[in-house]
């Protein structure tokens, strides 16, 4: 089951319950998230003690057909720029049930399968990842380096097993990049350490999420945990949940489309 965009959160069933369970079980990990409409932004900077400062700078890439045609099949193609850190990509899968997954892949020390939990919504992925060469994203964007150059032998073989007949790498379209605050903090009075992104659209629509992660083992308790202690500083936990991945792909293929518009009326 798949978090809701653009939607207020709906209690989970019994039967989603039942299942999230399952899924937390035969995962790696979990990372529990909660995203923040623009308007309550600037509260909950202040009410959580987030010093901007201390963020870190970085600029995400993905990569699709103009029409989405990976994302119509749970196929996310990503590149990070990361300050301080180095660049990384990944393929990632979603939705997935971990019991269906090749052992050779669960075995890979560069695959995670993680169970994302939002208010009102889960879904579980598995994410393969790589570290290209410096300079290598710039290169790719700009068009002077082939996008499979950006990915390992790995992560190629896993994306040409999963993707649509007839798409390959090479033909996707660079879609970003995207500007993006990190930040990682532990605050006073959880356990649990916090990361908050701030993702900066190219409209001027801003998304901040607030995530955790946590073994499965203990999911539910931190969860439970950490809801409270952010209900007590005011966040509220029944707005509107987006993601950044959708909210970006969404914003980058229409922005696409319109200006194929725009050049067949010039034409």
């Amino acid at each position: 089951m798949a978090a809701a965009d653009g939607r207020r959160p709906r209690p989970l069933s019994d039967a989603d319950l039942s299942r999230l369970l399952e899924l937390t079980k035969e995962a790696d990990s979990v990372e529990l998230k909660l995203t923040v409409v623009d308007s309550e932004i600037r509260p909950a900077v202040a009410a959580l003690g987030m010093d901007p400062l201390d963020a870190q700078i970085r600029q995400a890439y993905f990569f699709d057909t103009p029409d989405l045609t990976l994302d119509r099949h749970g196929v996310v193609v990503r590149a990070r720029r990361i300050q301080g850190k180095g660049d990384d990509s990944v393929v990632k899968l979603r939705p997935v049930v971990p019991a269906d997954l090749p052992a050779e892949l669960r075995r890979s020390p560069n695959v995670n399968v993680e169970v994302d939990a939002m208010p009102g919504g889960y879904v579980c992925s598995a994410s393969l990842k790589g570290r290209p060469a410096p300079g290598a994203i710039q290169a790719a964007a700009a068009g002077t380096l082939p996008l499979r150059k950006l990915f390992t032998k790995e992560q190629r073989a896993f994306f040409a097993e999963h993707a649509p007949d007839g798409v390959k790498l090479d033909d996707l379209t660079v879609m970003g990049p995207l500007t993006l605050f990190k930040l990682k903090f532990s605050p006073e009075g959880l356990d649990q350490r916090l990361v908050a992104e701030l993702w900066l659209y190219p409209n001027a629509t801003r998304i901040l999420e607030l995530s955790t992660k946590c073994a499965p083992a203990v999911a539910f308790q931190v969860a439970a945990e950490t809801r409270a202690w952010l209900a007590a500083r005011g966040i509220d936990l029944t707005g509107v949940q987006q993601t950044k991945t959708r909210a970006a792909l969404t914003y980058f293929s229409r922005a696409l489309e319109q200006r194929s518009e725009l050049e067949t009326s010039a034409s």
